[in-house]
């Protein structure tokens, strides 16, 4: 199966949606960086391993066994996907922002003596770029110390390589994403990795937004740009049935009690002890997610055949597409990078506005009126959203007072598309149609805001959604 085939196996693709004025039309999904559908492979594999479905470990029954191996052969695919050898442990979550939850809660960082006896919480050293599920985390477990971003939204390396410096010997772990959910942004992970270790820090990778798009390596232990920890999402790789991956440095984990504790997690209990199982059961409480965990191995299979090169090729032609398109419309405000030459470097994820609308009303135009689906607002990214879009501290204040008080229509932020390995030429070339309709204010609908959601809705219009589906 090579690239072009893939991209006909969407599952759901051709679907149709109604629209404000009585008619319907195909789905535009320009919101991929939240979560892609789901691959008609994918999906074939999961009813495949259905009728053989049952719990994994310690059944002695065939479906049990036979479940167990494929549970354990999923694992051994996926680590060979990132490149993760015998010292790094493969631990199925929920998603990555319990991955990064659960690395933290294990994660221990020395505490550090000062001169006169008092103790200094250790630094972690993370970006304003940061999704919220990577930075949050990380303030339970020392002083959490950004690192700025330039007026372009890349990451400030004059300013890393000035705080590397000054919290030398304090830094237990720099925290970053490997590609940024609001611009797109590509960081030098394994360049930050080399830069940690130098000065004996380890490094955690958010990969949510990289690991659909990009080839990941974490390498070996002894290799100085090591990715220590790496984490990532199978809804955002077409296969969105509930599963994620924390590949991490075993040492952490192998000391030490579970975040969760409870069933297969243990080797034995009595009424006042328990003794914890080798890694990665004694992370992984509970019955797992075995069909999510297939239909990741399964996404793996395919991304692998079909091979990134591909993927990139087609993704960054679309980006490019897009941003000259974009550009050549003079009220569009473009977040980030802007330059369609340099798409292969970046992910095809654009922010963007309207200039003098409010993004919340044009997202739901785009919708209501065009069918096309895209996000808005800051995206679990406030920090790095607020500054791009310049809001000083005072703006930032008096959002807060709104928000406090029940009203998030004042929100600031913007409208995001972002693609994937299946969009098209012709979607952006309609979602810059609609655009423009938007921008010449000639849209049908008269448009409502519900103030404690801070969403639009065209006024007296109702869908039934049970006509599309019921339980």
């Amino acid at each position: 199966m090579d690239l072009k085939e893939l991209q006909a196996k969407i599952v759901g693709f051709d679907e149709e949606v109604p629209l404000l004025d009585g008619t319907k039309t195909r789905y535009i999904n320009f919101d991929n960086a939240a979560s892609t559908p789901t691959l008609l492979p994918v999906q074939d594999k999961v009813n495949e391993f259905g009728k053989w479905y049952s719990n994994v470990h310690r059944g002695t029954g065939f479906k049990s066994q036979l479940s167990s191996w494929v549970f354990e052969e999923a694992r051994n695919l996926i680590a060979r996907f990132v490149g993760a050898d015998k010292n790094s442990a493969v631990i199925f979550c929920k998603n990555t922002t319990e991955a990064i939850n659960k690395l933290a809660w294990r994660f221990q960082c020395p505490i550090i003596s000062r001169m006169a006896g008092e103790a200094e919480k250790p630094v972690i050293l993370t970006s304003v770029m940061e999704h919220h599920s990577n930075e949050l985390p990380w303030r339970k477990v020392g002083k959490v110390v950004h690192i700025n971003i330039r007026p372009d939204g890349t990451v400030d390396h004059d300013d890393l390589s000035t705080k590397i410096e000054k919290y030398k010997g304090k830094i237990c772990l720099v925290a970053i994403s490997g590609a940024s959910n609001v611009t797109g942004y590509i960081n030098p992970i394994h360049e930050y990795a080399e830069r940690a270790h130098a000065v004996g820090a380890q490094i955690a990778i958010d990969a949510a937004q990289l690991a659909p798009h990009r080839p990941m390596n974490v390498k070996p232990k002894d290799d100085p740009q090591h990715i220590d920890y790496l984490a990532f999402s199978a809804h955002k790789m077409y296969a969105p049935y509930g599963i994620g991956v924390l590949v991490a440095d075993k040492s952490v984990f192998e000391h030490g009690d579970p975040d969760y504790v409870g069933g297969g997690t243990v080797d034995i209990v009595d009424l006042e002890s328990a003794y914890w199982k080798d890694l990665p059961e004694r992370e992984e409480a509970g019955t797992p997610d075995i069909v999510g965990v297939v239909a990741l191995a399964e996404v793996v299979k395919l991304i692998q055949h079909v091979g990134f090169d591909s993927i990139v090729e087609h993704e960054a032609a679309l980006t490019s597409y897009a941003l000259r398109k974009l550009s050549a419309m003079p009220e569009v405000l473009i977040y980030g990078d802007k330059n369609p030459d340099n798409a292969r470097n970046r992910l095809g994820v654009i922010s963007l506005n309207v200039a003098g609308m409010d993004h919340a009303l044009v997202s739901a135009i785009l919708s209501y009126e065009g069918g096309i689906g895209v996000r808005n607002g800051c995206f679990c990214a406030h920090p790095y959203v607020k500054s791009l879009l310049g809001v000083t501290p005072d703006e930032a204040k008096e959002v807060e007072k709104h928000i406090l008080a029940r009203d998030r229509s004042k929100i600031p932020g913007t409208i995001r598309i972002s693609f994937g390995l299946y969009n098209t030429k012709e979607e952006i070339d309609r979602f810059c149609e609609v655009l423009s309709m938007i921008i010449k204010k000639k849209h049908r609908g008269k448009y409502v805001v519900d103030k404690e959601r801070g969403e639009y809705y065209p006024e007296g219009f109702q869908i039934d959604f049970s006509q599309y589906f019921n339980f």
